[in-house]
């Protein structure tokens, strides 16, 4: 598909504006290795991504973002501070809307920091709204990092806490897993037997017996497991619920953290992102915050989401979108983890704004 001279032009104007601010002009391959990609997103992925196989390489994909190549490029360099960016085309299957694009040209500004996490989050969100400064968009954003860390303190077994934020960003598998734990167990006779593989026949599954008999134990643990208390639930169900300005969200994560203690710290760190955007003028006291933002993207974000939306035009996609995504240069970098933040905008939607 043909990309309109406007769009370039504004794709290279938003890089030349990244690239003033000391970032580095990037480029990566549009067709990337497809096992790192379901690795990271599940077999989701397949659902939005344009696959192939090559006879020499395996398994490849259209890339759906940079932002995997780049941290990968990014932990071989081992540099700390650095910033990156680029622009160039994405490819996303469209499976419910015709009219929406399938490939389309992402500018994008990433910005690795371990020595003050917290400023960078203020600067890329900053340095996004200069580049749609004087267009009729508005902010939203929310903080990942808050939910995993209410989640993680719950007083609940471990495997639960896990199975809950891998299911963060699948909000009706989110609260279905909540509904349950919150429930006294019913025990299947299967699990109650001393020994599940009396009388059965040979095996023809792909499942050795002893996986078989593993995934029986952790069921049983399970259904041992007391249920997740009702006020802790009611605790995660208002903060998914809060939905008001920044400084508003901030009161009631303190009251929440009275009775939730586990969110302290990443609620601290909220406090002084929103001190560090201030200093960056940044109208935190109007700012957008929602709970629940940020759940229905890519699975890398862990921590502060943003993303800028056309006030007049509902009907489009994020103008820009962006956040943190520490966890994934862990897994990147074999366990070496990167503070990272980084934002895209898409220049298309920015002249058609």
């Amino acid at each position: 598909m043909p990309v309109s001279p406007a769009t370039l032009a504004e794709a290279r104007r938003l890089r030349d504006i990244f690239a003033a601010k000391g970032a580095q002009v990037v480029k990566a391959d549009v067709l990337q290795p497809a096992e790192t990609l379901l690795d990271l997103y599940g077999e989701d992925i397949r659902g939005r991504a344009y696959l192939t196989a090559d006879p020499l390489r395996g398994e490849m994909v259209l890339r759906p973002d940079f932002t995997v190549p780049v941290v990968q490029m990014h932990m071989d360099s081992h540099a700390d501070p650095a910033r990156y960016t680029y622009s160039g085309k994405v490819f996303r299957k469209q499976d419910r809307d015709e009219a929406r694009a399938n490939e389309y040209v992402q500018v994008g500004y990433e910005v690795f920091d371990g020595q003050n996490p917290v400023a960078a989050d203020a600067e890329v969100f900053a340095a996004i709204a200069e580049c749609l400064e004087g267009l009729p968009v508005r902010p939203a954003t929310g903080d990942i990092g808050i939910l995993m860390a209410a989640v993680r303190g719950l007083r609940t077994t471990e495997a639960r806490k896990v199975a809950l934020v891998r299911h963060i960003w699948r909000p009706r598998r989110f609260k279905a897993l909540l509904s349950r734990y919150g429930a006294p167990a019913h025990p299947r006779a299967v699990l109650a037997a001393d020994d599940p593989f009396a009388d059965l026949g040979p095996g023809i599954g792909l499942r050795s017996r002893a996986e078989v008999a593993a995934r029986l134990d952790a069921l049983r643990a399970d259904a041992a497991a007391p249920p997740i208390a009702r006020d802790e639930i009611a605790l995660i169900d208002a903060i998914l619920g809060l939905r008001e300005t920044a400084p508003h969200v901030l009161s009631a994560l303190r009251d929440i953290a009275v009775d939730m203690p586990a969110i302290s710290a990443a609620v601290a760190r909220m406090e002084a992102r929103m001190d560090a955007m201030a200093t960056r003028g940044i109208d935190v006291d109007n700012l957008e915050f929602e709970g629940s933002y940020g759940r229905t993207s890519l699975e890398y974000y862990d921590g502060f989401v943003f993303g800028f939306y056309a006030s007049d035009r509902p009907d489009l996609p994020p103008v820009a979108t962006g956040g943190r995504y520490d966890a994934l240069t862990a897994q990147l970098g074999q366990g070496r983890a990167v503070p990272a933040v980084g934002g895209v905008i898409r220049p298309d939607l920015v002249v058609s704004c």
